[in-house]
C-alpha cells in the first residue's frame, strides 16, 4: 500500500500547486469504498479521503456527458454553458478555465474522453484535435466507447482506435463491441490485453504526459477515463475481482432482480476498482518524485449511473443516482479526514482550480471556490445547487429536492428521510415548495 501523508500546515499558502484531476465517466456518488452502504473496493480513494475532504452531497449541473463537461470548462450552470445536449460542441470562442490556468503559468495537460466536441468526430489520430483551442498545452483526446467504434469501424478517427489498428487488435474490439450492442446487459470480459484496455491506455498516456512535462512550471493534468460508463466491458483480470459477490439490489424496483443485474454491478465495481488502482500508481509516481506534498489531487465524475434504481439505467435523470457524483480533494492546505454534506456542484471545481492556482476568478462564473471549506476555516459554502437537462430543472438544498418538468409534473423529495426518492411530497409541503421554487432558475447577483 502507498502511504498518503497528511499535508503539513507549513506549506506556503500562495504557492501554485500541481493539480491532478481524476475524472471518470458515469461514476455515481455512492459507489466508493468510503460509503458504508457500498462494498466496492477503492483503497486509494478511501485513503485520499482520510487525508483530505470528502463531499457527500456533490452533484453535476447536468447529468449527460457533453453538457456536464461544458459546465465544468466554463464554470457556468446548465442554462448558460452553451451545450444543451450531446449534439452540440463547446464553442471554441468561449472561455475555459484551462486557458486561465495556462495564462498564470501552468502546463495544462489532459488525456482521455474530453467530450467537448461530441457532436463532431474531430479527434485526429494523434488526439490533438481541438485541445489547443480549449487551453491545453499538451494532451491526447480520444473518443468515448461507442463513438470510437461508430466513427472508426473502417478507418480510425481517434487515437485509441488508431492504436488498436496499429497493434492488430481492432477486429477483436469491433467484434466485442458488436456483441455488446446486441445485448446491453452483456458482462463477458473483452479479449483485449490489459495494456490495450481503454482506461489502462488512457492512464498510461497521462503518465507519459507527466514524464515529458518540464519541472520549471506547475502542471495541471485531467485524466478523463471512459469507465465506468457502459457497456460493461472489462478485462479477464478485472472480471475475476468480484466473481460470486452479491451486491445490494437496485432500489426501488418493481422488477425481478436477476443474476444479470448483479453481474452488471460486479463489472461496474471492477471498472471503478481498476481506476482506483491507477490512482495508487499516480500517487506513487508523485511520491517518488517528491511532488506529493505540492499536488492537489481531485477525484470526481461528470454524472452518475442509475444501475437499475427506479428500474432505470444510464443517466439523464433527476434522481441522485444520476446527478450525484463523488468528490474527494486532498493536498496542500486541505484539512485531513473531513467529511461534509454541504451541497456542492461540479462547477465549484472550476473556481477552486483557479483559486488554488492564484488566478483571478471571473465575476460571471456560477461556480464558487471551495478553498475555505478545504482548509477547514468554513463549513458554509452555498445554500443550494442546481441541475437540469432538456425540459426539467431541479434545486437541491441538501435536505429537500424540488424537480420541475420531469415526466410532465413536479416532484419534491425529502432526501434526509427518503434517500431512495420514493415519495413525492409536492402536495404535502407547500412552504418547502414555495421556498425552493424561487431558486430553480439561476439569477445573476
Amino acid at each position: 500500500r502507498i502511504q498518503i501523508n497528511p499535508i503539513s500546515s507549513s506549506v506556503i499558502v500562495n504557492q501554485q500547486p500541481n493539480i491532478l484531476f481524476f475524472f471518470p465517466d458515469q461514476h455515481r456518488h455512492d459507489w466508493i469504498g468510503a460509503e458504508p452502504t457500498n462494498a466496492v473496493r477503492t483503497p486509494y480513494l478511501d485513503e485520499l479521503a482520510q487525508n483530505g475532504v470528502r463531499f457527500t452531497n456533490a452533484v453535476t449541473p447536468s447529468p449527460v456527458c457533453a453538457p456536464a463537461r461544458a459546465c465544468l470548462a466554463s464554470g457556468m450552470e446548465y442554462d448558460y454553458c452553451a451545450v444543451p445536449d450531446n449534439s452540440h460542441n463547446y464553442p471554441l470562442e468561449n472561455w475555459t478555465f484551462y486557458q486561465a490556468l495556462q495564462n498564470v503559468g501552468y502546463s495544462v495537460m489532459g488525456c482521455g474522453k474530453f467530450d467537448l466536441h461530441k457532436a463532431t468526430s474531430s479527434w485526429g489520430i494523434d488526439g490533438k484535435g481541438s485541445i489547443k483551442d480549449w487551453g491545453f498545452t499538451d494532451g491526447i483526446d480520444n473518443a468515448g466507447k461507442w463513438d470510437a467504434v461508430r466513427s472508426g469501424a473502417e478507418k480510425p478517427k481517434d487515437p485509441y482506435m488508431y492504436y488498436l489498428y496499429q497493434e492488430g487488435l481492432v477486429d477483436v474490439h469491433l467484434s466485442d463491441m458488436a456483441r455488446r450492442r446486441s445485448n446491453k446487459m452483456a458482462t463477458f470480459p473483452t479479449d483485449l490485453p490489459e495494456s490495450a484496455y481503454c482506461d489502462n491506455w488512457i492512464a498510461q498516456n497521462g503518465l507519459n504526459l507527466l514524464n515529458q512535462c518540464s519541472d520549471s512550471s506547475p502542471w495541471f493534468l485531467q485524466i478523463n477515463f471512459t469507465g465506468p460508463h457502459s457497456p460493461w466491458d472489462l478485462t479477464s483480470r478485472m472480471k475475476s475481482t468480484y466473481a460470486g459477490f452479491d451486491f445490494p439490489p437496485p432500489h426501488p424496483t418493481n422488477r425481478l432482480v436477476t443474476d444479470e443485474i448483479n453481474e452488471v454491478r460486479q463489472n461496474y465495481s471492477a471498472m471503478i476498482e481498476n481506476i482506483d488502482r491507477w490512482l495508487g500508481i499516480y500517487i506513487n509516481w508523485l511520491s517518488e518524485r517528491n511532488q506529493l506534498d505540492n499536488t492537489l489531487i481531485v477525484f470526481s465524475s461528470d454524472h452518475g449511473e442509475m444501475l437499475g434504481d427506479h428500474d432505470r439505467w444510464g443517466k439523464s435523470l433527476p434522481y441522485q443516482s444520476s446527478i450525484g457524483v463523488p468528490l474527494i480533494i486532498a493536498g496542500p492546505n486541505v484539512k485531513p479526514g473531513f467529511v461534509t454534506d454541504i451541497p456542492v456542484s461540479l462547477i465549484d471545481l472550476t473556481a477552486t482550480f483557479l483559486d488554488q492556482a492564484n488566478s483571478k476568478i471571473p465575476s460571471q462564473l456560477h461556480g464558487r471556490t471551495l478553498r475555505s471549506v478545504l482548509s477547514g476555516n468554513d463549513q458554509v459554502h452555498r445554500r443550494y445547487v442546481l441541475s437540469g437537462l432538456d425540459n426539467w430543472r431541479l434545486v437541491y438544498d441538501g435536505h429537500h429536492k424540488l424537480v420541475q418538468g420531469f415526466e410532465g409534473q413536479s416532484w419534491l423529495f425529502d432526501l434526509k428521510n427518503d434517500p431512495a426518492e420514493t415519495q413525492n411530497l409536492i402536495l404535502d409541503q407547500p412552504k418547502v415548495v414555495e421556498k425552493l421554487q424561487a431558486l430553480v432558475t439561476y439569477e445573476f447577483g
